[in-house]
């Protein structure tokens, strides 16, 4: 649909209410898409995604097994439990199907962390996380 493609690339350089004017109709797609960088909610939840994943594998102790066979789906259903039980219960934390961006930036503050810490059995690791998090 070329109005969304004005929309999307805002070729004349105009103002939200003008861009919305020209292209009537199209406008349910966030302003923030005329910007073609990833904007800074989508890189939150990016980030916690990828979080989200390493919090699993550090319950899991998945830096230890590096000859060991990779982790059963099992298992990794296992951890992603344990984890979101301690999420659930020192944050009240709900696991959610899909990340979104309240969840994000619940998942990225030093309540989380201390959380996982918890369930990470070495201080070192934990030490780790803690820096991670810091950046």
């Amino acid at each position: 649909d070329e109005r969304y493609e004005v929309w999307r690339t805002n070729p004349y350089a105009e103002s939200a209410d003008e861009l919305r004017d020209r292209v009537k109709g199209v406008s349910a797609k966030p302003f923030m898409e005329t910007q073609p960088t990833m904007d800074a909610l989508h890189c939150d939840i990016g980030n916690a995604t990828e979080f989200y994943k390493l919090f699993q594998d550090e319950i899991g102790e998945i830096h230890l097994r590096t000859a060991a066979p990779p982790p059963t789906r099992e298992e990794r259903r296992c951890w992603r439990a344990t984890l979101d039980k301690q999420l659930r219960k020192k944050l009240k934390l709900k696991p959610v199907m899909r990340m979104n961006g309240n969840y994000a930036r619940r998942l990225m503050t030093r309540e989380a962390i201390e959380a996982v810490c918890e369930l990470a059995p070495s201080d070192e690791r934990r030490q780790a996380l803690r820096e991670l998090m810091e950046l």
